[in-house]
């Protein structure tokens, strides 16, 4: 059975107010929200986002069951800490001065404890350069400071919110495939991609960020979890690779404004899909 191209946005704007996620978070998916929230499920039993990153749609839909999960121990303790300690971030976050001195001196640290972890965390991808998370190879947090003197590095109301959303939902760190949907189930499937490289290059550049073959795992382990009953959607990019690996998925093709550039004038249009089923 071949999917079905539903209808293809353009220009997304909606005047719907959402929660705003915890933090920033590269490919994050809040300028697509109002179109995923078109085919989000009325009714679901339990709701699984396992590439967490910012989880907007997770803080849009506020589920009362949940299990996020994320590869980055870094993202899964900072939920974890929010959850349960968020006096104590607040309490070391106003502890932070946002000028370039003291970010690269937060950077360089290393906190003992994993509520000074989740601060630094929150602090780093408020105030880094186009709110860009990128580590070296050695895992290290190595994103110069984006000059924005402006920002306030402790959001107080932010992580209030976002503690209450959290509260009596899972946070794990492990793989996607690890996660234990069953029927009736939510699934949202937000792998890294980009669509910088909408043409020859897509598959090679983005193998850096997600190979391959992940991304051949995951068509099929989506492809898996909606035979077993579970109400599955997934964002990616708009290639013909990526759309022929969900076929048998309904499709919404959305093009929308690049944010990702440091300058508006290199901002182009971008194209993604959602897949469903």
């Amino acid at each position: 059975m071949k999917g079905t191209k539903m209808k293809t946005i353009t220009n997304l704007n909606s005047d719907k107010k959402y929660q705003d996620p915890l933090f920033k978070w590269p490919g994050g998916k809040r300028s697509l929200l109002a179109e995923i929230m078109k085919i989000v499920p009325g009714t679901y039993s339990k709701y699984y986002e396992p590439f967490a990153g910012g989880a907007a749609l997770f803080f849009s839909i506020k589920p009362q069951k949940a299990i996020l999960s994320d590869t980055n121990s870094e993202v899964v303790n900072c939920y974890v800490q929010v959850r349960d300690n968020p006096e104590d971030v607040i309490k070391k976050l106003k502890q932070y001065q946002n000028s370039e001195e003291d970010y690269y001196k937060i950077r360089a640290s290393s906190p003992y404890s994993e509520t000074g972890r989740a601060a630094r965390f929150l602090y780093l991808t408020a105030l880094s350069f186009n709110g860009i998370y990128r580590t070296n190879l050695k895992g290290i947090f190595n994103v110069p400071y984006g000059h924005k003197t402006n920002i306030v590095p402790c959001q107080q109301e932010k992580i209030l919110n976002a503690s209450k959303a959290l509260q009596g939902v899972s946070v794990i760190c492990q793989d996607f495939q690890e996660i234990k949907a069953t029927e009736g189930d939510l699934v949202y499937f937000d792998p890294p991609y980009t669509v910088a490289h909408g043409n020859n290059g897509f598959i090679k550049y983005n193998d850096k960020i997600f190979t391959w073959k992940d991304q051949e795992r995951l068509s099929k382990f989506a492809w898996d979890l909606s035979e077993k009953g579970c109400k599955v959607i997934i964002s990616n990019a708009w290639h013909e690779s990526i759309i022929d690996l969900y076929s048998k998925f309904k499709r919404v093709d959305i093009s929308r404004s690049s944010v990702m550039a440091a300058s508006s004038s290199y901002r182009g249009k971008v194209k993604e899909c959602l897949f469903f089923y």
